[in-house]
């Protein structure tokens, strides 16, 4: 996706398949706030209002949008990025036995760590993917019982991108009220340069920094 047109399109073509707005999130990679933005964007009543006033850009939420599906397409080079995502996670030990992907998104990334390292894979849904307005705290994240088991062990968290620190924080308290211990946390790209949530260790291969223009210059 080259510019923000594009992010409306995806979105309103993900609204129509039936995805919640935490899901197209999840899906562009940017914030629940803007997810909400780009759909509302992409109704005709409200492109023709904003048009007509002059506002095309009116309430446009302040965020980075990171592709990286030049990646993702390719097994290969999706490969060659969770070796070196691993590698970052690697310092911390061999006796880590298992690795939690974050879903969407995360669980493919995950899977290919968790083999570099040779681990157990599991898998987090994160409560965001119910999410279509109001409270997100009212909703839960669930972990797939297709996979590995948390209870007692010590884990590596894989995700492809952080936006706020939300999802990657509900799901470092999701592991412990399991009864398992994240040691360390790896992405892909990271758009607010964290070094640690809840005590836990991030890392990341790229960081991604917003350079604003002073409203004074």
């Amino acid at each position: 996706m080259k510019n923000v047109d594009d992010l409306i399109e995806g979105a309103a073509e993900l609204a129509e398949q039936g995805l919640s707005r935490g899901e197209i999130a999840d899906e562009l990679n940017v914030s629940r706030e803007t997810a909400s933005w780009l759909v509302e964007r992409s109704g005709k009543e409200t492109a023709e209002t904003d048009a007509a006033s002059g506002r095309a850009d009116a309430g446009r939420p302040q965020d980075i949008h990171v592709d990286w599906s030049a990646i993702g397409r390719d097994s290969r080079r999706l490969d060659a990025i969770a070796i070196a995502m691993a590698d970052l996670l690697a310092k911390h030990g061999e006796d880590v036995d298992l690795t939690v992907g974050i879903e969407k998104a995360g669980g493919p990334i995950a899977a290919l760590v968790a083999r570099e390292l040779e681990t157990d894979l599991a898998t987090y849904t994160p409560a965001k993917h119910q999410w279509e307005e109001g409270d997100i705290a009212e909703l839960h994240g669930t972990f797939s019982h297709n996979f590995a088991g948390i209870r007692d062990r010590e884990c590596y968290v894989v995700d492809d991108t952080i936006t706020s620190g939300t999802t990657m924080t509900e799901t470092i308290e999701a592991i412990r009220e399991e009864g398992g211990e994240p040691l360390s946390c790896v992405v892909l790209a990271d758009k607010q340069g964290v070094d640690q949530l809840e005590g836990v260790p991030v890392y990341s291969l790229l960081q991604v920094i917003s350079v604003g223009r002073d409203e004074t210059d």
